[in-house]
Formats: structure tokens, C-alpha cells, sequence
């Protein structure tokens, strides 16, 4: 991370005071510490050097020449064209307190956003809202040049955008609290870094929620017209997915109203009716077997086939119909007949046995003409 750089440089600074003032020991102190937060090739030689060095006056001003040229030398190679700092800039005070120094260090062990804003679970949007407002003014990087500031400035704003809207607040709290990650070095990534990778980033970056806290209308603005935009975008496609579910489901329906339509134009009215209708209201009879049926107005203009055939057939479809009305009828009686045994019921026996069976009775007639 460039906070562990610039602190770990900062380091390497303090260590070539020390060394130049005689404190060994603090000298490699320092070394180590950057070592450990961020290696470099320059805090190696540097520490070999310290380590090898000696504390008389001769010595210790050669060896304190030779660890400044290594170090701006090493400045140079590593970081670019960064400002070589005179003998007195490394007296000067830092352009940072302790508070703030501390305000960043604070953030950057924490393990969720809760702890970020020092706020609980329970907390209220209000209550959020003004711990982000302290902690933002406090880590801002116009006003905090203390190493690691910005990321501390980002990790506050994101904390504090997920937590004030309910439905990331919700899923943070479902996957969010308390994780942890590991980098290739073994080293941990602080939560709201991962938690950030997993998805819970805010809609606004840190920039534009400090400008709406703190009197940036037009961020405000623009942050409203890409959320409103963005919901817009989730309506319309799922209008269009509601859309296509709906035409995909009357397409069977439509399918047979189609077919049926066109099988209508295709299959004629039949020639006869056995029952009389609206349409049928012409009555005739069978030659043979007197069988009534009924046709059309037009039925002479219509039909142009032969009658006797036509009347075979009314009267096949006739005694086919008294069949199977007879056959309901002798069903039912012997339903009943079954029902009166086994109840050994003698009265019921007796009607069952006079049921009346008028289909039965026709057909036998037709059947002996």
C-alpha cells in the first residue's frame, strides 16, 4: 500500500538522523521497522551499513556520509525525481500531528465499517452521518499529509455511504462484517478493502459524499441523477423481461385461436341435425324407419348428394344413439338391483325392477320394424 511506502521512507529517514547523531541503536531500530512495512533494496544497505558501523568521531562521520549518499542515492533510483532534503529539512517538524497520525492508523486496523466510524450495529443514519462528518474533516488529504490519510479518507467515505443505505447496510451485515483476506505476502487486508472487492462499494465515491455533506450541491446533484438513472435502467429491464414471460405465455393460446380459425374455414356445417335448432328448423323423416331428423332452410339447394344414403345415415346415427342411452339406462337399474341385495332391501329390489327404460324400449321398437 503507498502507506506502508511513505511510512516505511519516513523511516528510513529517521534512522540516517539517528545515525548521524551517534544513536545506533535507534538507527537500526528504524531500519527494521521499515524493513517489515515495506522492503526495499535501499533499507537493506542502509542496515548493512549501520550494522558495520562504529562510534568515533572519524568513523562515524565517514560512515554517516556514506549512509546519506546511499540513501539519496537510493532516493533517486527508486522514487524518481524526488526533493534531495538538506541537512536542515531533516530537523524540520512534520508536516503532520500525532492526532492525525493516529486518526489514520486507527482506521487502517479496523476490522469493519461499524468500527471505522465508531458507531454500533444499532446505529442511526444520524448518528452515522455525524461520525463520518468528524472523521471526515479530520483525514480529508487537503488537511491531513499524515502517510496513509487518503486511503484512511476513502475507507471513511465508503463506511459511511454503504451503512446510510438500508439495502447494502443489510447485505454488509450479511457478508460483510468481520472478514478478513490475505495478500500473496501472508500480510492481512484491512476489512472495508475487502469488503469493498466483495461488492460493497459505494454508488458515491468519497469526493462526492463529502461535497454533499459539506455544501457540494452539484456533486449532490449528479450523484441523484446516476442513482435515478441506474434505477430507471433496473425498471425498464425488468419490464422487458415481465414483457416477453407474458407473450411467451399466451403463445399457446394464441396458437390454437389461430387454428381454429383457420380449421373454420375449411370444415362445412353438417348436412341433418337429430334435434332441432335455430339452424335446423326444417323437420323431415326417414322412409324406412320414420326416424325424424331436422335440416337446414336451403337443404334442397345445398345438398346435392342422394337422400337414401343421407337417411342411412340419420337413421344409423339414431339407433347408435338409442344403444347408447339404453345401455346407460340398463346400467343404473342394475346398480340398483345390486344396491337392494345387498341390503337385502325388498322394496327397493321392487323398483329397481320397474325402472322405466324409454331407450331401451324405442330401440327394441326401431330394432323389430
Amino acid at each position: 500500500m503507498d502507506g506502508n511506502k511513505d511510512e516505511a521512507h519516513r523511516c528510513i529517514d529517521i534512522a540516517v538522523q539517528s545515525f548521524s547523531e551517534g544513536k545506533i541503536e535507534k538507527a537500526e531500530k528504524f531500519l527494521l521497522k521499515a524493513e517489515k512495512l515495506f522492503p526495499t533494496q535501499r533499507a537493506k544497505e542502509l542496515l548493512a551499513k549501520v550494522k558495520s558501523g562504529t562510534t568515533t568521531g572519524a568513523e562515524k562521520t565517514s560512515n554517516s556520509a556514506s549512509l546519506n549518499h546511499s540513501a539519496s542515492g537510493e532516493n533517486a533510483d527508486n522514487d524518481g525525481p524526488r526533493k534531495r532534503k538538506n541537512s536542515d529539512s531533516r530537523h524540520a517538524e512534520p508536516e503532520y500531528s500525532k492526532d492525525q497520525l493516529d486518526a489514520v492508523r486507527k482506521v487502517k486496523s479496523c476490522r469493519n465499517y461499524y468500527e471505522i466510524l465508531s458507531v454500533s450495529k444499532e446505529a442511526t443514519d444520524s448518528e452515522i452521518k455525524k461520525s463520518y462528518k468528524k472523521l471526515a474533516l479530520l483525514l480529508h488529504p487537503d488537511k491531513n499529509k499524515a502517510p496513509g490519510a487518503s486511503d484512511a479518507f476513502k475507507a471513511v467515505g465508503n463506511a459511511a455511504a454503504v451503512l446510510t443505505d438500508a439495502e447494502k447496510r443489510k447485505q454488509y451485515d450479511l457478508y460483510g462484517i468481520n472478514e478478513t483476506h490475505s495478500s500473496g505476502h501472508g500480510v492481512r487486508r484491512d476489512t472495508y478493502e475487502y469488503a469493498y472487492a466483495r461488492g460493497f462499494q459505494a454508488e458515491v465515491s468519497p469526493e462526492d459524499l463529502f461535497n454533499m455533506f459539506f455544501g457540494g450541491g452539484f456533486a449532490q446533484q449528479n450523484v441523484y441523477m446516476r442513482q435515478q438513472r441506474r434505477r430507471q435502467q433496473h425498471r425498464d429491464d425488468g419490464e422487458h423481461q415481465s414483457n416477453s414471460s407474458a407473450l411467451i405465455n399466451f403463445l399457446p393460446i394464441l396458437l390454437l385461436i389461430g387454428l381454429s380459425m383457420i380449421s373454420s374455414f375449411f370444415i362445412s356445417d353438417p348436412i341433418y341435425s337429430l334435434t332441432p335448432s335455430h339452424k335446423y328448423a326444417v323437420k323431415r323423416e326417414t322412409n324406412r324407419l320414420k326416424v325424424p331428423y331436422y335440416v337446414k332452410n336451403n337443404f334442397h339447394a345445398e345438398y346435392q348428394g342422394s337422400v337414401g344414403r343421407l337417411e342411412e345415415s340419420v337413421e344409423e346415427d339414431f339407433i347408435d344413439h338409442l344403444k347408447y342411452s339404453c345401455s346407460r339406462e340398463r346400467n343404473y337399474r342394475d346398480s340398483m338391483l345390486a344396491k337392494a341385495r345387498s341390503f337385502g332391501d325388498r322394496e327397493l329390489f321392487r323398483k329397481a325392477q320397474n325402472i322405466n327404460m324409454p331407450s331401451c324400449d324405442n330401440l327394441q321398437n326401431y330394432l323389430n320394424t
